[in-house]
This record gives C-alpha cells, structure tokens and sequence, in this order.
C-alpha cells in the first residue's frame, strides 16, 4: 500500500521531444507540399504528444521524488508540447483557409524543425549532465533568432501586398510560426536552468 511506482522522468520528456521533433519533420513535408494527407499524419502526431504529454503530468501527481525540480519538469513538457500544437494550428489554418506555401513558410517550417532537434539532443543528454547538453541549448536558441529574423522578412514582403484578405490570412500563420519558435526558445532557456541548478 505504500509503494509508489518510480516513473523514469528523463525518459518521458524525451519521448515527448522526439514525438515533436517528428512531427515537425512532418510539418516540414506539408509545408513544402501542402495536402490533406500530410496534414492528417501532423494533426495525428500532435495528438500522440498530447497523450504523452498527459500521461506524463500523471506521474508527476503521483510520485514526490524527482529527478530535478518538479517545475521544470512540468514547465519543459508544456514547452515542448506547445511547439508541436502551434505547427498543427498552422496545418489546420492553411487547409482551411486554402493558403498556398511560399518561401518564407518553408524556411520558417525548416528552421523550427532544427531547433526541435537540439532541443531532443539536449534533453537526450539530461541523464548524464552536462553531456554537450549545453551546445544544443545554443544551438536551439540560434535557430530562434534565425526564425525571428524570417518572419520580420516575411512580414515585411507581406505588406508590400494590397490584397487585404491574403495579409490577413498569411499573418496569422507567420505569428503561429513565431509563437512556436518561441516556445522553443522557452524550452531551450528551462534545459538551460536545469543544468545550472544540477551541475
């Protein structure tokens, strides 16, 4: 009656990061050939990291010891989980509003997917800390500021439009973009916390 199940916390937000990492090498596809088909297999992705996620923020309720502060643990999985949910949004919106790609979007969709994969490298290496955690850590936060560099250069082309409609539309997936790049840069800063404290 009083034993309580150890939950290897590395190894779920790992988990949680490679399902993101994969299903933004999707977004990567659908960004570059935009169809419904691709469309279903991110939103599918996406609610596969939920279900991790969940089931994650289920062990952290019932166990009291943790591998590092229990904050970070919740706050670097709802990061992670984020980044995935701001690529499906950008999905759903282009389908249903019939967007078409364009430059801007495929570099910004790469640039994403690059962070997303020193983010997994990081969280891969918080068993054995410090690992070369940290050089993904900056690695991440550089793909950020690549990502915030595209979308004021796709913004600026953007209003150079007079089709109201088209601005509208294609700013609302750019801000969708940089919201993820931003949560990506927030999971980069909490890895970046978490190795300070447990180094």
């Amino acid at each position: 009656m009083w034993f309580h199940k150890r939950f290897d916390f590395y190894q779920m937000l790992l988990a949680q990061a490679r399902k993101s990492e994969e299903g933004l090498k999707l977004f990567c596809d659908f960004v570059q050939h935009p169809n419904e088909a691709l469309g279903k297999q991110v939103e599918a992705i996406e609610n596969e990291a939920d279900d991790l996620r969940r089931i994650l923020i289920e062990a952290l309720n019932r166990t009291f010891v943790t591998p590092f502060d229990r904050e970070d643990i919740f706050a670097l999985s709802r990061t992670i989980d984020d980044v995935i949910d701001y690529a499906k949004s950008t999905v759903e919106e282009m389908m249903l509003f019939q967007v078409q790609t364009n430059e801007h979007l495929k570099k910004m969709a790469e640039a994403l997917y690059a962070a997303a994969q020193h983010i997994t490298q990081a969280v891969e290496g918080l068993r054995h800390m410090p690992n070369g955690v940290q050089a993904h850590i900056i690695r991440a936060k550089k793909s950020e500021n690549l990502m915030e560099h595209l979308y004021r250069e796709a913004l600026a082309e953007l209003f150079k439009t007079s089709d109201v409609i088209a601005i509208l539309k294609l700013r609302e997936i750019y801000r969708h973009l940089s919201n993820a790049a931003d949560r990506g840069d927030e999971a980069a800063d909490i890895l970046s916390d978490i190795l300070v404290k447990n180094t």
